[in-house]
C-alpha cells in the first residue's frame, strides 16, 4: 500500500476503519501530504470512532491546510443520549484506490501493533477497480450528510457487483451476507472459514449445521485468544451445538488472527472486511472481494490450511468437560452478544 501511494500520480482515495496516529500512520499521512505536494489528489474517509485519536488529534486540520480532504464518517458526541446508537452505524470497510487503477481491500488498519498480526488483504487491478470507485465515492458522501439517517438512506444505490460486494446496515442492503449464505446453502464438498469474531445469527448458524449433516467439511478457524474478551466469551456460547452437528472449530494459536476470508468448494471465495459477528451482519458497512477463479480459490485455501496447522482442534468431549467457570462467562455474555 505504502509503494503503491509513493507512485502515485494522480489520485489517492482511502477509506479506513482504523487509522492511528501512531507512527505507522503517520508514515502513510506524510506520504500523502508529500504526493499532495507534488500535485496528486487526496481524500481521506475514516470512521470517527475507529479512529478516534486521529480524528480527536490536529492531524485532520494539518492536512486540510495542505489541500487534502479530510472527512469521518457518522461524528457523535458521547456526551449527547440521543447519539447513543450511532456507536454501532461504523464504517468498517478498508479501501484504498490509487489513480482509479490499483485497489487495495481487506482486514488491515493503518496502525502499529496490527503489522504482527495474521491478516489478509488483496491488491486489484482491471474492471473490478469501476466498482470500488463508486462504492467509495457513495460513501464520501454520506460521510457529507449531517443527519444521521440520511447517512444510512446513502447507500441506496449500492450495486452488487460480479466481484466486489459491499454490506450494508439496511436489511435491503446486506449484499455480501446474503451471497455468503447462498454459498453455504449450495456447498457440497467444503466451507472453510477464517474470522478472528465468530458470533453468527440463527440464519447463519442453521445454515452452517445443515451443511455438516448433509456430509459438508464445514470448519471455522477462529482466535484461541482475540483482542476482544468478550467477543471470545460469545463466541463460545454457540460451539456446543455446532460441534454436536459436526461442524469443526479450530483456535489459532499464533499472533492475533485478525484474517476474515472463506472458501467453499473451490469454487467461491472472499477477501474483505466482514467479520461473521453481529456488529458486521447488523450494524456494520462492510465491503469484500467474491472470485471463482481457481488461482485465487485455491490460494485462499492454502492459507487456511496452512494457518490450521498453527492451530488446535475443538474437540466435542472436550467441550463437554469445560471448567465451571468458562461456562459461566459464556452465560454472562448472553445478554450483549448481540451487539458484539
Amino acid at each position: 500500500m505504502k509503494e503503491a501511494c509513493l507512485n502515485a500520480r494522480k489520485s489517492i482515495d482511502i477509506e479506513q476503519y482504523i487509522l492511528e496516529r501512531d507512527d505507522v500512520g503517520q508514515e502513510f499521512l506524510e506520504i500523502f501530504i508529500n504526493k499532495k505536494k507534488g500535485g496528486v489528489a487526496i481524500r481521506i474517509l475514516c470512521d470517527m470512532a475507529g479512529s478516534y485519536s486521529f480524528y480527536a488529534s490536529s492531524l485532520p486540520e494539518t492536512l486540510r491546510s495542505v489541500g487534502i480532504e479530510v472527512r469521518f464518517f457518522n461524528v457523535i458526541k458521547p456526551w449527547k443520549l440521543h447519539t447513543f446508537f450511532s456507536w454501532f452505524f461504523r464504517d468498517h470497510r478498508k479501501l484504498l484506490i490509487v489513480d482509479g487503477s490499483i485497489g487495495f481491500v481487506g482486514g488491515v488498519g493503518i496502525r502499529s501493533d496490527m503489522r504482527a498480526w495474521r491478516d489478509t488483504h488483496l491488491r486489484v487491478t482491471g474492471s473490478i477497480i469501476t466498482e470500488m470507485v463508486y462504492a467509495f465515492e457513495e460513501m464520501w458522501h454520506a460521510s457529507g450528510e449531517t443527519k444521521f439517517m440520511k447517512r444510512l438512506s446513502a447507500t441506496r444505490k449500492f450495486i452488487k457487483g460480479f466481484q466486489f460486494v459491499t454490506n450494508s446496515p439496511l436489511v435491503r442492503r446486506r449484499f455480501f451476507y446474503n451471497d455468503f449464505i447462498t454459498a453455504i446453502r449450495n456447498a457440497e464438498k467444503f466451507i472453510y472459514i477464517t474470522t478472528p469474531y465468530f458470533i453468527p445469527d440463527r440464519r447463519l448458524r442453521r445454515v452452517l449445521r445443515l451443511a455438516a449433516r448433509r456430509g459438508v467439511d464445514v470448519r471455522i478457524l477462529i482466535p484461541k485468544e482475540s483482542d476482544h474478551i468478550w467477543a471470545d466469551r460469545a463466541s463460545h456460547s454457540y460451539f456446543q451445538k455446532l460441534l454436536e452437528s459436526g461442524v469443526r472449530i479450530f483456535q489459532y494459536t499464533g499472533d492475533i488472527l485478525h484474517a476474515k476470508t472463506a472458501v467453499i468448494d473451490e469454487t467461491w471465495a472472499t477477501v474483505g472486511s466482514f467479520n461473521l459477528d453481529s456488529l458486521s451482519m447488523r450494524f456494520n458497512y462492510e465491503a469484500n472481494i467474491v472470485g471463482a477463479r481457481p488461482e485465487f480459490t485455491q490460494e485462499i485455501r492454502n492459507f487456511f490450511e496452512k494457518d490450521v496447522t498453527r492451530s488446535e482442534e475443538v474437540l466435542l468431549l472436550d467441550w463437554q468437560t469445560r471448567s465451571r467457570r468458562s461456562k459461566f462467562f459464556e452465560t454472562l455474555s448472553l445478554p450483549v452478544r448481540r451487539f458484539l
